[in-house]
């Protein structure tokens, strides 16, 4: 789908950044979903490998294929027309090479549309990040808690507790804006930390499970809308229950078939 004149760009966001307004990020994984999030006047729509666990019932984001994130992708840009798309690199996708990195991310731009890629993980992915800026692909990074890695950081918890833990972010924060990234996620870290980050840097920042002084906020769609209603985190705000909704009107749909009362008259077709 071709861009629009009000498309956002990566340089919106900078500029939302330095005009102090925040930044409105959603997930969205196919095409339905996307057009109603970017009507909706999202700024970016990001196709995260969370679509392993959300949809595709897996227990973490590891076993995400490259071909899932292209499918993904490419469907979801056909349904935005004036979000920035932003697509999650699935695990060793990027991290084995720069090359890999390059001819992987470029895959991702070329096949589906999107307008950047995001990558998890600190200074040590500063040459990658170098590599692919340095040849046109814009890249979101991604500190905090990193899916990616959640057996090496002990699963799901918060991250940067401590004087040290936190200062570690913040000096991954300015190397990974010294590589090129043109934004920042910040999950699950004290508020204070993201804080210091945000200040920290010039690029924006977008949380989740980061408190409220980024300069913009990310939810997956499936759990703001109460549809994943096993995933009940602290910071989760739920804007709808649309669990119970779903179940009630499929409910009603099977007692209507078995009851001969669905296709009536009105729902049926004449000679």
């Amino acid at each position: 789908m071709s861009a629009s004149p009000k498309s956002r760009t990566t340089f919106d966001l900078a500029r939302m950044k330095r005009d102090g307004k925040k930044i409105v990020m959603l997930t969205a994984y196919d095409a339905l979903f996307a057009s109603l999030v970017d009507a909706s006047g999202v700024d970016v729509v990001l196709v995260g490998d969370s679509v392993n666990t959300v949809l595709c019932g897996e227990d973490t984001t590891l076993s995400a294929t490259l071909e899932q994130m292209l499918y993904h992708g490419r469907i979801v840009r056909a349904g935005v027309e004036r979000a920035l798309v932003v697509v999650d690199m699935p695990f060793l996708s990027y991290q084995v090479s720069v090359e890999d990195a390059k001819r992987n991310s470029g895959r991702v731009l070329k096949e589906t549309g999107a307008h950047g890629v995001k990558l998890e993980g600190g200074a040590a992915m500063a040459d990658t990040i170098r590599g692919l800026t340095g040849i046109g692909i814009p890249v979101m990074g991604h500190l905090g808690f990193t899916p990616q890695s959640v057996h090496q950081v002990g699963g799901y918890r918060v991250q940067g507790r401590g004087t040290a833990a936190a200062d570690r972010i913040v000096a991954d924060a300015e190397a990974l804006q010294e590589a090129g990234v043109f934004s920042i996620v910040l999950e699950l870290m004290p508020s204070e930390v993201a804080h210091r980050v945000t200040d920290a840097v010039t690029v924006p920042t977008i949380g989740i499970g980061s408190g409220p002084y980024c300069d913009g906020q990310v939810l997956v769609l499936h759990d703001m809308l109460g549809l994943n209603q096993g995933f009940e985190p602290k910071f989760l705000k739920r804007y709808a229950d649309l669990a119970p909704a779903v179940r009630q009107a499929v409910e009603t749909f099977a007692a209507d078939v078995r009851a001969g009362h669905y296709p009536d008259a009105a729902h049926s077709y004449d000679e």
